[in-house]
């Protein structure tokens, strides 16, 4: 049994509005913590757009996109070296091309010795390059949304590091 919060009528569960005053009732549910919960607190990262000239962002989105394709993190590094819009994002881009590159060099090695044990092993190898793959084409489109967008924000993770100044 619920009570009114107007006139403190007692009232049946379910009912929309209290049968004595007619007040609308409100729900008061309570939501447990779900998927979008965790990848809010997963995906909220430091977002430092202010500290960029908004001129410079709307210049350079095109440039910041191309960091986060590969090895294509090389055109804004070297095309839009005086652009800091572009160089924060070529930075996240560099790191996470690091990071690809190290997971598939692991997944080789990985691979290798699965094999050499057992070639029935080898789809834990796969299945390891298939979750890093999965990763890091996250991350990538994370990016590309934020770059796209006009945010500098940090990708999860990976976004504090600096190699580029």
């Amino acid at each position: 049994m619920a009570f009114c919060s107007k006139c403190g009528q007692q009232m049946a569960d379910g009912v929309k509005f209290c049968p004595s005053c007619g007040n609308p009732v409100q729900a008061t549910q309570q939501q447990s913590p779900g998927l979008g919960d965790s990848y809010q607190r997963f995906a909220n990262t430091p977002d430092s757009t202010a500290q960029f000239n908004p001129q410079d962002i709307a210049n350079n989105k095109a440039m910041a996109i191309l960091a986060y394709l590969g090895i294509l993190v090389l055109v804004p590094i070297f095309a839009a070296n005086n652009s800091p819009f572009a160089r924060y994002h070529a930075n996240q881009g560099l790191i996470l091309l690091i990071v690809n590159i190290v997971l598939m060099i692991a997944a080789a090695i990985l691979s290798a010795i699965f094999v050499a044990i057992s070639w029935r092993l080898y789809f834990l190898s796969t299945l390891f390059w298939l979750i890093a793959s999965i990763i890091i084409l996250a991350f990538v489109i994370i990016g590309i949304i934020n770059a796209a967008s006009g945010k500098a924000k940090e990708l999860p993770i990976i976004g504090k590091i600096r190699l580029l100044r």
